[in-house]
């Protein structure tokens, strides 16, 4: 059984039915598709779509959000950054992660680096002031090593309903 096949999933206590699903992949093809067109779409009322729209953003379930590229909006640095961590203030230090400006994506991981980090800079000066003036100067943090980006291959915001 793959994800989307079966009984609905649950998170927190909330099922996610096959109309849902459905909602949410009209919503990744076109987050600014109006509900009426969904609803026509589907074969259901506007009203429903809605109600189930907004349920579901209410859960967490689902955001609405304007996704940008960060090259094109005139940043020239872009990296992954894994870091390593003593164990004791692990969480602690992913929070003070997550309050950079700079970082997009934070994410407390298991393998070889304890959290694991999206950085959007500048440029090579801006990238470097990070690394080296902000984030290694946290309590706790052991090492890190940066992957810069040269190409974006593939994004995609296409999960759980497929």
């Amino acid at each position: 059984m793959t994800i989307g096949e079966g009984r609905p999933r649950t998170g927190k206590g909330f099922e996610i039915s096959e109309l849902d699903k459905r909602i949410i992949e009209q919503l990744q093809e076109e987050g600014r598709r109006p509900f009426t067109q969904i609803a026509a779409d589907l074969g259901v009322s506007e009203a429903a779509v809605r109600a189930r729209t907004n349920r579901m953003i209410d859960k967490g379930i689902l955001q609405i959000v304007g996704v940008t590229d960060p090259l094109k909006l005139g940043f020239q640095q872009w990296a992954m950054i894994g870091v390593k961590v003593e164990a004791a203030r692990l969480i602690e230090v992913a929070e003070q992660i997550a309050e950079f400006p700079e970082t997009d994506y934070v994410v407390v991981t298991a393998g070889t680096y304890d959290i694991l980090v999206e950085c959007v800079a500048e440029d090579n000066e801006a990238l470097l002031q990070f690394l080296s003036g902000r984030l290694r100067k946290i309590p706790g943090v052991r090492e890190t090593e940066t992957f810069v980006y040269l190409r974006l291959m593939k994004q995609s915001y296409q999960w759980g309903t497929r």
